[in-house]
This record gives structure tokens, C-alpha cells and sequence, in this order.
């Protein structure tokens, strides 16, 4: 079976899904059972796919303006995608949108419903999903969906004409179980001074991040008179956003968009990892989290929920007073260095059970379904 998968997401800077496309490709060039091709949407970038692809995977593309391709396939079902990816027995779209097909059997990844369930959280281009998902739906043969909360989510939102689910969970690159805490060196070329607590993720509404702004205040402002200087700073790594909690406040500071490297080892060194979102399809940063043995502390999100899998420090969504109170108990952890490590191999066994390798063949199901 030749299998053509949207590979833009693999352009520019990597975030979730760029990683999820990057690591699935990766896993599914190294089976025996069939072939990949990737393919991108893009006027400009088409040129920079065959170095971004991981080896295995060959490329096709053709430079078209992506806004005007979304426009004509909103309405139209022509030209079929295998124009542009070249012959294929099953097309996956890889971001949402599936274009058509043709001949080809059609995937299409679904990876959050935040556009139906917090539409006033996300911006225009999520908004837009709304009319966009149910035309990929009709196109789909299989839709791969990361989580069960989401699936189910999924079948309630569309309903009986809902093609076939298949649940398709993300996984652990291997160098997330081996990564050490940074050292001295490390952490002077980081920038990084002192203990601090970790969020990862696009500063944007829905990651919530009024409330763990207004936690960590309350979390400092607890603290017995002369301990604030003391406390773990609050980290936020990963691109700029829109909406509350863009400007650092007392002891907050603010990083970028990290590579892959960096952040194991930003991840690794932090005394917890935070996410305190409203509304989640995977939550990988919580499971890498994990991978590198260092709490979590996650919202009651029900995908983050799934994926932690009882790992975690939990709280109820937009409660600041309860993420506060989670902030001060990681901050207050003296355990002995045997119990730590005892507390860190557990999280780790847990998370290496979530491998790529399984997210791989999850989704050669639903290209069995799609093929016929």
C-alpha cells in the first residue's frame, strides 16, 4: 500500500502537530507493509519539504497558494489531491482538512474539538473548522482522532454519519526517557537561574494561562514574609499567543519557541510542569513531562486526564485556588533523593509505554478501512 500524507505541517517552526506529523511519518517509513510519500500545501515553502521529511519518505509537491487551494476545495471536489501528491492508494490529512481524494482512500486526523467546544478561545483560522471538518468528514473513508475523550467527543458532535474512528494515540521520542536534568553548563547557556515551575505550549486563550498567572500570584503571595525571592519562578516557554497572560509578572519570565533539544532539557530541569488548559485533544507536553520523570500537574480536561493516567497532580479547571495549593505542594517536596528517583522511574515506565511506534499502527488501521 503507497500511502500520501500532508506533510505542511513539517514547515517552519515545529509545534504539536508538526511534531505528531514529523514523528508518525518517521515510524511509518520504517515498517515493511507499505510506502509514504509526503506532499505540501504552500506557494512559497514547497521547495523546503525534501529536507524536512525524515528519511524513507519520499516528496511531490506543486507551489500553489494555500488560501486559494482551502478556497476552491471548500466548495468544489475538484482538482483531487493525488494531483498534486502523485498516485496514492490512501491520502491522510494530516491538519483537519482532507482534501478530495479521487481514486484515493481518505484519513483525516482530527486532533481537538476546541473549535465546537471553546469557539471564543481560538482564532479565526480554528474558527473556520466549523465549516471546514464536516466537508473532510464526507471525504473520509477513517478518522484518527489522538485521544478517546476526543473520539467520543467526536461521535457526539457529527453522529451516526460520522465515519469510522480510530484512536490513534501520540507517543514519547525515546530521548524524553533518557534526558538528564541540565547541568551547571547546561543551564548557564540556557539562561535558566534557579528553581522553577514550566509551562509549555502557544500563549493563546484556551491554554488558560489567566489562571495559572493568578495561581503562581496566589502560590508567592502565601509564602511566609522573605521566602517569594526563594520560590521557583513560573517559565513559559513557546511561541507568542494572543490574549491574557502575554506580560510577565512577578517572578514570570518568558521564553520562545525551543528546539526540540532545548526543551527536554528545560523539561527535565523544571520542579513541575504545568497545564492548566480548557480544552485539550492530546496534552503531549504533559506526557513528556512524564518521560522525564518530573511532576505534572494537569487540569481536568478529560483528554489530560486519558493521557496522564493517574500520573498527575490534578485540579478543576479555572480553579486558581486549587492550582495555587498544587503549585505550593510541588514547591514544598522534600523527599528523600531514593524516594524521588523511585517517584521519577515510575512516571517514565508509564510514559514509555506511548511510543510512535503504536501511534503507527493505529493509523495503518484506519488506512486498511480507507484502502477497502
Amino acid at each position: 500500500m503507497h500511502v500520501a500524507l500532508d506533510g505542511t505541517p513539517l514547515l517552519g517552526r515545529r509545534t504539536g502537530i508538526g511534531r505528531y506529523t514529523e514523528h508518525l511519518l518517521t515510524a511509518l517509513a520504517a515498517r515493511g507493509d507499505l510506502t509514504v510519500s509526503a506532499t505540501a500545501f504552500t506557494l512559497r515553502g514547497a521547495g523546503q519539504l525534501a529536507s524536512a521529511v525524515p528519511a524513507g519518505v519520499t516528496t511531490r509537491s506543486l507551489p500553489v497558494p494555500a488560501r486559494a487551494l482551502r478556497t476552491v476545495w471548500t466548495h468544489l471536489e475538484v482538482p483531487p489531491v493525488t494531483l498534486f501528491s502523485g498516485r496514492a492508494d490512501v491520502f491522510h490529512g494530516t491538519n483537519f482538512i482532507l482534501p478530495p481524494t479521487g481514486r484515493a482512500g481518505g484519513v483525516v486526523t482530527i486532533h481537538d474539538l476546541a473549535y465546537l467546544s471553546t469557539p471564543d478561545l481560538v482564532d479565526h483560522t480554528s474558527r473556520a473548522l466549523r465549516e471546514l471538518v464536516p466537508r473532510s468528514l464526507s471525504r473520509a473513508a477513517a478518522v484518527c482522532t489522538p485521544s478517546r475523550a476526543i473520539a467520543g467527543a467526536l461521535r457526539d458532535a457529527y453522529g451516526p454519519a460520522l465515519p469510522e474512528v480510530v484512536v490513534t494515540p501520540l507517543g514519547v521520542d525515546p530521548l524524553w526517557l533518557t534526558v538528564a536534568p541540565p547541568d551547571a553548563a547546561a543551564r548557564r547557556r540556557l539562561g535558566l537561574a534557579g528553581d522553577y515551575f514550566l509551562f509549555v505550549g502557544t500563549r493563546e486563550p484556551r491554554k488558560d494561562l489567566a489562571t495559572l498567572l493568578t495561581a503562581y500570584a496566589r502560590f508567592r503571595s502565601a509564602l511566609p514574609a522573605g521566602e517569594a525571592a526563594a520560590a521557583p519562578s513560573l517559565l513559559l516557554v513557546g511561541p507568542d499567543g494572543w490574549g491574557p497572560g502575554q506580560r510577565p509578572a512577578d517572578g514570570v519570565h518568558v521564553r520562545g519557541y525551543a528546539s526540540a533539544d532545548e526543551l527536554r532539557l528545560l523539561v527535565a530541569g523544571a520542579r513541575a510542569l504545568v497545564m492548566p488548559s480548557r480544552d485539550e485533544g492530546f496534552g503531549l507536553p504533559a506526557l513528556e513531562g512524564l518521560a522525564t520523570g518530573v511532576p505534572v500537574i494537569v487540569s481536568t480536561v478529560p483528554a489530560l486526564l486519558e493521557v496522564t493516567g493517574g500520573q498527575a497532580a490534578v485540579f478543576q479547571i479555572g480553579d486558581a485556588d486549587a492550582l495555587a495549593d498544587r503549585l505550593a505542594a510541588a514547591a514544598a517536596v522534600r523527599a528523600t533523593e531514593a524516594h524521588q528517583q523511585r517517584l521519577a522511574l515510575a512516571r517514565r515506565e508509564y510514559a514509555a509505554a506511548w511510543t510512535w511506534e503504536r501511534c503507527a499502527e493505529a493509523t495503518v488501521q484506519a488506512y486498511r478501512i480507507a484502502a477497502g
